[in-house]
């Protein structure tokens, strides 16, 4: 697969737009897929933020491998960041992010009232790629629908400040996308779980891919899905794909049988599931040497 160009116009504006409104923030709340911890994060980003205080909201955590996700948790911390899961989509874990501001600004707000200053509304941004969940997350916190939300990468536009009761301020932001997926690797991730455009990529590779996935790290869940044999399951992905096809009375559309396992596995019919492995994060580091 050759390197995928994906940054259109809005998205360098977006950048732009994150860079000049930092100043007016305390806090920026990154927000990150639990399936994909790193692959989800802008690598632009720690260049744009600099040492901007952070808080990282691992998303969409009931989807993910919740083991994977204590062990990315860690992670985190080791690199000096704050880290929770959350899911925005049920609430689960955000009555906590306003304490877990607190704590990661708790010099400044010491600092703050030694001063004598009277306290206000923590302000924070909150940045992502698009799909990951950013207006899902601000309408639980606000608590009624105020941000356009879809299935579509970038749906949401434009940024606007939103109040979370007494004590938080939010600035909302367009998703910030990479310039370019240099690792075709992570392009089929981030496809896989519908966080880029599927025209971007063909639908039988993304298919593919998670298929091979799932035969490597999540063993039996093919078979118990489609009603395969384990001998079935260990077939090679393309293999694999014609027997699901086939299975499901498709004949030879290979199309419609991708277009299967891709919405499959984005609904989580296969169980829960985490594409950044933390145990092999020291190969691609090692890699990237």
């Amino acid at each position: 697969m050759s390197t995928i160009q994906w940054f259109p116009g809005h998205m360098a504006k977006a950048k732009r737009e994150v860079s000049e409104k930092l100043k007016f923030v305390d806090i920026v709340f990154e927000l990150v897929d639990a399936r994909l911890p790193i692959s989800s994060r802008n690598p632009m980003l720690d260049q744009i933020l600099q040492q901007k205080p952070r808080l990282i909201l691992i998303n969409k955590a009931d989807l993910a491998d919740p083991q994977q996700t204590k062990l990315w948790e860690g992670y985190f911390r080791k690199q000096g960041f704050l880290a929770m899961a959350i899911n925005a989509q049920d609430s689960q874990g955000i009555k906590m992010i306003v304490p877990k501001a607190k704590e990661v600004l708790q010099e400044k707000i010491a600092c703050d009232k030694a001063r004598g200053l009277k306290p206000r509304p923590i302000r924070a941004m909150v940045i992502g790629i698009p799909n990951v969940g950013k207006s899902t997350l601000m309408n639980r916190l606000v608590g009624k629908k105020i941000a356009q939300t879809g299935n579509k990468p970038g749906v949401t536009k434009g940024q606007q400040w939103l109040r979370f009761g007494t004590e938080l301020e939010l600035l909302d932001t367009p998703g910030i996308l990479w310039p370019k997926f240099e690792d075709p690797e992570i392009g089929k991730k981030l496809a896989l779980t519908g966080a880029i455009k599927d025209q971007l990529i063909h639908l039988d590779d993304i298919a593919l891919f998670g298929l091979d996935f799932f035969a490597r790290y999540y063993e039996g869940r093919i078979a118990q899905r489609y009603s395969l044999s384990a001998e079935e399951e260990q077939c090679l992905a393309p293999e694999l794909l014609m027997k699901i096809t086939e299975k499901r009375g498709y004949k030879d559309n290979y199309d419609r049988g991708s277009e299967l396992v891709v919405f499959d596995i984005r609904q989580g019919k296969l169980g829960r599931y985490t594409l950044d492995r933390y145990e092999e994060l020291g190969e691609k580091d090692e890699r990237a040497d």
